[in-house]
């Protein structure tokens, strides 16, 4: 999974501190920590490319601590990540697991998301179904691993679609 649109979507929620977002990101993506230095790196490459800014330091009894915020052009980044559907892959699961998370919590439409993305895997089905029926039998192969992993995550998307209203209230809950 990138970490920087996760990242992104957690800050676009509201300012927020670096300590305080890697401790929101752990929470959030159960299973896929990350580490500090992963934070500050990409805090620091989304501020080079204008994603976010920081706010100023703030004394306290440590290091002074910075407050980072997301720019109009960051929000566009991210809808632009929200709503661009994966290629199916094995790692599509961690993308479309946050993309799906973080929709919720930014109060987007978490159901239309797994819609296009849906439409983008029947589409892509369809190409392999065709591409398999001319291909020798070790394409064939490689084309029914593909057409299986694409069935898994059809399956997962359908099953997420019916938790998402569950899965709002324990986001909220979680906040």
């Amino acid at each position: 999974m990138d970490t920087s649109p996760a990242l992104l979507g957690l800050i676009a929620e509201g300012p927020t501190y670096g300590y305080d977002l890697k401790q929101r990101y752990d929470r959030v993506f159960a299973g896929r920590r990350i580490a500090f230095g992963q934070i500050y790196a990409a805090l620091a490459r989304m501020i080079r490319d204008g994603l976010i800014v920081a706010l100023g330091e703030e004394a306290g009894a440590g290091p002074a601590r910075k407050r980072y915020e997301v720019t109009a052009e960051g929000r566009r980044h991210l809808e632009d990540w929200l709503r661009t559907p994966d290629v199916p892959s094995p790692a599509l699961a961690s993308n479309l697991f946050a993309k799906t998370v973080l929709a919720l919590m930014l109060d987007d439409n978490a159901d239309q998301l797994l819609d296009v993305q849906r439409a983008a895997h029947l589409a892509r089905m369809r190409e392999l179904t065709t591409l398999k029926h001319s291909a020798p039998l070790l394409e064939r192969l490689a084309i029914d691993h593909a057409l299986f992993q694409i069935e898994a995550d059809l399956r997962w998307i359908d099953a997420t679609s019916a938790r998402l209203t569950d899965m709002k209230k324990e986001l909220s809950a979680d906040g």
